[in-house]
């Protein structure tokens, strides 16, 4: 298992290094349904942080379907609290689901909605990406094409390691927890390699 041990920090008054979680990140579920299994992934993520990393959620519930006529009049309220939270992340964490083939409505309405001018806050955004699914595929197509839409709007997803959840109901328990060890380790790991994607692409900019 890989561990990060450069520990981003600040200078104390003495000189020494007082270490900072100081990456955040933005967790999106591409899933409404209330026991979701990728919304659990999120869930399992917050337990496996790095140290200097904090994940928070946004519930997309409450973005209206994408209308180019109410964007001229004014960002609505959910949406522009979305834009701003995606502004204020150093990096993305997607879990989504499949659906035929494809990534769910929800979640392609939320990224047309965050990708429109003026100043697009998913410009050059680090992501990872992540799906559950109850099939043997565990979202492999709708990782697939989330990358396609990454291409357009010029977020910057890793390529590894991947987390495809097969099987997801042998995987949590009846409370919606992540309980299979190999997943959870393969979570950690993204995790870890965001940090430095995201610290990697900080040092660039």
């Amino acid at each position: 298992m890989r561990k990060h041990s450069s520990h981003p920090c600040q200078i104390s008054p003495e000189g020494g290094c007082i270490k900072m979680r100081s990456i955040r990140v933005l967790g999106i579920s591409g899933s409404l349904r209330k026991g979701s299994y990728n919304t659990g992934l999120l869930r399992a993520a917050s337990e496996l942080l790095p140290e200097e990393m904090t994940l928070e959620t946004f519930d997309l519930s409450r973005i209206p379907i994408y209308n180019d006529d109410v964007r001229a009049l004014g960002y609505p309220e959910p949406v522009q609290e979305f834009r701003d939270r995606i502004a204020a992340a150093h990096a993305l964490l997607i879990a989504t689901p499949e659906y035929n083939f494809s990534i769910p409505g929800v979640l392609k309405n939320a990224i047309d909605w965050a990708s429109r001018p003026p100043n697009p806050p998913l410009d050059g955004k680090p992501v990872a990406i992540m799906g559950a699914s109850t099939g043997n595929f565990g979202t492999v197509r709708a990782q697939m094409h989330l990358r396609q839409v990454c291409l357009n709007t010029n977020m910057l997803p890793l390529n590894k390691p991947e987390v495809l959840v097969m099987r997801a109901q042998e995987k949590f328990d009846p409370e919606g927890r992540l309980v299979d060890q190999t997943a959870r380790g393969f979570i950690r790991d993204l995790l870890v390699t965001l940090l430095e994607w995201t610290l990697l692409l900080k040092k660039r900019s």
